[in-house]
């Protein structure tokens, strides 16, 4: 009924089998062959009106016709007789009553009786202390009244023998075998026919026997149904598996009470360390430190138990800083618990005592991987010759089935993890063992080879997926290197892994922790003997960190200039190239255009030598900047044009590296303000919003800042569209913090008291545009330092201080002056004209017109068009002021009608407004 209630909701569209069976067994394991048999069903009760019921092959099915669903139908479990029937005498069963409420298996106590009423064998598995005997008789007990039959436990945990298997159930079940000998086919003839459901609970240390035990009566016994809990699965025919998930827990960034206490671990450890101590709280800071407990523990309920007691004697402020000691610190279970479940070593020795050697070797090693594994990693720590391949994978694939190792759904690729709690006891084991040091080196080796394409010189270069793939080994990596540069470590390893990783700290956008291991790496260079291409590698890491966590200057061109002449001694053009991107990218964020053009140019120099198209779109983006902040619209539009056309695929990703972001999105993000100079207005927008639409798509947070800087907030601005600016303000503020980089933290600051100040807020915006002001010009890092002085000058002429506006215009202009960077110029010439007309006297008049004719001359020479309106606008203004109505015309006439498009911005609305009020006065 479920599969056809799916298919009507469906409205005559296509269903597919994976969507049938993860909406009609959620959480099992069903076989395609028990779907085709309801389908098979479905179609007969549909009777002459079958037809209806379309197969996809190997597709789906589809339910055609027209289908309403008057009333949702209850289905009763498989285990369920004929409802009329009337019992002749209430049924049997030992299930135990429930204790205490049993919390957050709502969704899979409803998961595993979806399931019951497709199938008659089911196995909830999973590690130990996960819930799997709770979760069963909460099955048991919600389905009792309806199965009409005995519920009966059967616990396997006190067995010594696994021969004793039959004997324990037909004792439980009280049957009458005779004479009989107690076996699996004599217990299940005494079964034969009678309503039974059965619980076979701990079936992990006599499998065998309970799995042969399961299987006959599932096969002789057609009105029995078996729940079994197990570690392992017990890979019997018929027999469907859950996997018990754990509680769910608050994610680290999670801080709302509402939010942390819908989560189940919480509620579970709540509940339990208030049983035990009525006043204990769990508001403030208890609440986000027991969900850090939560977290640290993996949401395991026996674990969760353990801690919620200690919390409940010394508080969980003591509890989570001594979890490392946690074999030590979660004891105390309940007293008539198995002696297994009394504390969290004995659960997890019950685990390891059962397996065979190898799978201990295994276990124990796998405990280096701090953030799960792949099998190649897995395969690289085991090694020894002793550990054939083939073995190898045996052995991982029977931890996953006892439970003892699970499946990292967490990225595309297919990997594995220990959960912490496991993984911290197999550590334990791996030091008893004395294989510690031997695995950490192995682990180490294999990731400093993995990174190997990241390497200067490399002849396989990483791609876009290689770096995402390195990205997700960022908790091994930290690992592996804490050991490389441990006291008995090895720095060789750890300097060729932090070189070879630092690319993917800047791709990742940890920039922070990339600039503290890198200069870790070179301050150990002078105990190891590396080769200069790693010196070189980690020079150029190193200032491209400091630039983006605003560190010291100097620094950074000293790492640059000892990376260059290494480089250039080594002749090693690749690194020389990287050097020259990184000091122009240095030299353009500390306002020093001139040098950008030139070191600029030495890279076109290089690049044209060697050849490779993959550097071109770089080249057109360095020289197109250069140009476009030197002034030199006309020529920056070419380059940014000619860099979009040659956009190829680079030949390797640190191309991509370099530049901290998708180059095409970033070119097209600097052509739009480009192209709002020029007086394309509406192809500027386009390209604005164009580039921040694909940027947030791409979701890569470093190209994003950049699309929103060039493109999406100065359009804005540009543009009087003061809303979008706010958004985008917000949004860079917003990865600014995510990114941990002071450098865009400090641009949305700069942005944001400019956003104030065009609003009219001129004391709070001229407050914060001063604030941060301060910090760039003390850390040396003045990026748009003119425009930014410029927005100054306009929030302090807002507050009536002129004296200090004007002065924030001269330091603005000399500033431009000094590094060149003069795409600003005109505007501030036009500011300065524009404070000067608040003055008195014909001079201020006279000198105002002197700058507004500088200006214009300005933007003409520089080709562009919206600055030479802006002015117009301000000299037309003054000569309608002045009663030159002919003259104010002329000034603004042949400049407004130069445009073709972006009529409806503000600039263009105001000049079409003053040319008709100018139209009617000379009229």
């Amino acid at each position: 009924m479920q599969i056809f209630v799916v298919l009507v909701q469906s409205a005559g569209k296509l269903v597919t089998k994976d969507e049938l069976m993860a909406r009609v067994w959620p959480g099992g394991i069903v076989e395609e062959n028990t779907l085709e048999v309801h389908i098979s069903a479905v179609r007969k009760a549909l009777g002459p009106d079958r037809g209806t019921l379309r197969t996809s092959f190997g597709r789906g099915y589809r339910l055609v016709g027209e289908w309403a669903i008057r009333k949702e139908s209850t289905l009763a479990v498989s285990v369920a007789p004929d409802p009329t029937r009337t019992p002749i005498q209430p049924f049997q069963t030992n299930i135990p009553a429930v204790a205490s409420e049993v919390i957050g298996r709502a969704a899979a106590v409803q998961q595993v009786r979806n399931m019951l009423r497709a199938c008659r064998m089911i196995t909830l598995t999973g590690p130990g202390g996960i819930g799997k005997t709770t979760l069963a008789l909460e099955v048991v007990r919600s389905l009792c009244p309806a199965v009409h039959g005995d519920c009966w436990l059967v616990d396997l945990a006190a067995l010594p023998e696994p021969g004793l298997v039959p004997s324990v159930v037909a004792g439980i079940l009280g049957l009458k075998l005779g004479s009989d000998e107690i076996c699996p086919e004599s217990v299940a003839r005494a079964i034969g026919g009678k309503k039974f459901f059965l619980v076979l609970d701990n079936c992990e240390h006599v499998i065998d026997a309970a799995a042969r035990m399961a299987e006959t009566v599932m096969r002789l016994c057609p009105a029995t149904s078996i729940v079994a809990t197990s570690r392992e699965v017990l890979r019997i025919e018929g027999e469907h598996v859950y996997r018990v998930p754990p509680l769910d827990v608050p994610s680290e960034h999670q801080e709302e009470s509402e939010v942390v206490l819908g989560h189940s671990a919480v509620q579970l450890f709540i509940a339990r360390a208030t049983a035990l101590s009525p006043e204990f709280s769990s508001h403030g800071e208890n609440l986000r430190t027991i969900a850090a407990i939560c977290r640290r523990i993996d949401g395991i309920p026996l674990a969760i138990e353990f801690a919620a007691a200690r919390a409940a004697m010394l508080g969980p402020e003591l509890v989570l800083p001594r979890l490392d000691e946690r074999f030590g610190l979660l004891i105390g279970g309940r007293r008539t618990a198995l002696p297994r479940h009394q504390t969290l070593r004995a659960t997890l020795d019950w685990s390891y005592q059962l397996l065979p050697e190898p799978e201990r070797c295994l276990l124990r090693r796998l405990a280096v991987f701090a953030a799960g594994f792949t099998l190649k990693a897995a395969n690289a720590v085991m090694g020894d010759k002793d550990h054939a391949a083939c073995a190898f994978f045996e052995h991982i694939a029977n931890l996953v089935a006892k439970s003892l190792v699970t499946v990292d759904g967490s990225g595309p690729a297919r990997r594995w993890r220990l959960l912490e709690t496991i993984r911290a006891y197999a550590l334990e084991k791996l030091a008893e063992s004395g294989e510690a040091e031997q695995a950490a080196r192995r682990c180490a080796e294999y990731f400093r080879d993995l990174v190997q394409p990241a390497m200067p010189g490399s002849r396989v270069q990483p791609t876009a997926d290689d770096m995402a793939r390195y990205g997700r080994e960022i908790g091994n990596v930290r690992a592996s290197l804490d050991w490389c540069f441990s006291p008995g470590g090895d720095t060789a390893i750890g300097i060729a892994l932090t070189a070879g990783y630092a690319p993917v700290w800047l791709d990742q956008s940890l920039v922070v922790e990339g600039r503290e291991r890198l200069r870790h790496a070179l301050d150990c260079l002078s105990n190891s003997s590396v080769d200069a291409a790693l010196t070189v590698q980690l020079h150029i890491a190193l200032a491209l960190t400091l630039l983006y966590t605003m560190g010291s200057i100097q620094q950074l061109k000293m790492c640059l200039a000892k990376a260059l002449s290494v480089a250039e001694g080594q002749g090693d053009t690749d690194a020389v190239l990287e050097v020259l991107f990184s000091l122009c990218t240095a030299y353009h964020h500390s306002g020093d255009c001139r040098e950008a053009r030139s070191t600029a140019e030495r890279f076109e120099c290089l690049a044209l030598r060697i050849g490779d198209p993959a550097l071109a779109p770089i080249t057109y983006r360095l020289i197109g900047n250069c140009l476009h902040y030197g002034g030199k619209q006309r020529e920056a539009q070419q380059y940014f044009e000619r860099m979009l056309d040659a956009d190829v695929a680079p030949a390797y990703q640190r191309h991509t590296i370099w530049s901290c972001g998708d180059l095409r999105l970033l070119g097209r993000a600097a052509l739009a303000r480009v192209l709002w100079l020029r007086g394309f207005v509406d192809r500027g927008l386009n390209q604005a919003h164009a580039s921040l639409e694909e940027a947030q798509a791409a979701g890569h947070k470093p190209t994003l800042c950049w699309v929103l800087h060039y493109g999406a907030y100065s359009l804005a601005v540009m543009t009087g569209d003061l809303v979008a600016a706010g958004r985008a303000v917000e949004m860079l503020m917003d990865l600014g913090t995510s990114l941990r980089a002071p450098f865009w933290k400090s641009l949305a600051q700069c942005w944001e008291g400019k956003l104030h100040i065009r609003r009219g807020e001129f004391g709070t915006g001229t407050v914060r545009l001063r604030t941060a002001l301060d910090n760039c010009e003390s850390s040396g890092w003045t990026i748009c330092y003119p425009e930014f002085l410029g927005a100054l000058a306009e929030g302090l002429a807002g507050l009536g201080r002129l004296t200090e506006a004007l002065g924030s215009v001269d330091r603005a202009l000399a500033a431009a002056e000094r590094g060149g960077e003069r795409w600003f110029v005109a505007e501030l010439l036009r500011y300065k004209g524009e404070l000067l007309l608040r003055g008195a006297g014909d001079q201020c008049v006279s000198a105002a017109e002197r700058y507004f004719s500088e200006a214009l001359e300005v933007a003409r020479e520089q080709g562009a068009l919206s600055w030479e309106l802006r002015v117009a606008l301000s000299f037309a203004r003054l000569r309608a002021i002045q009663d030159r109505p002919h003259h104010a015309r002329q000034l603004l006439a042949p400049v407004y009608e130069r445009f073709t498009e972006g009529l409806e911005t503000a600039d263009l609305r105001s000049a079409s407004a003053i040319l008709q009020s100018l139209s009617s006065v000379l009229s």
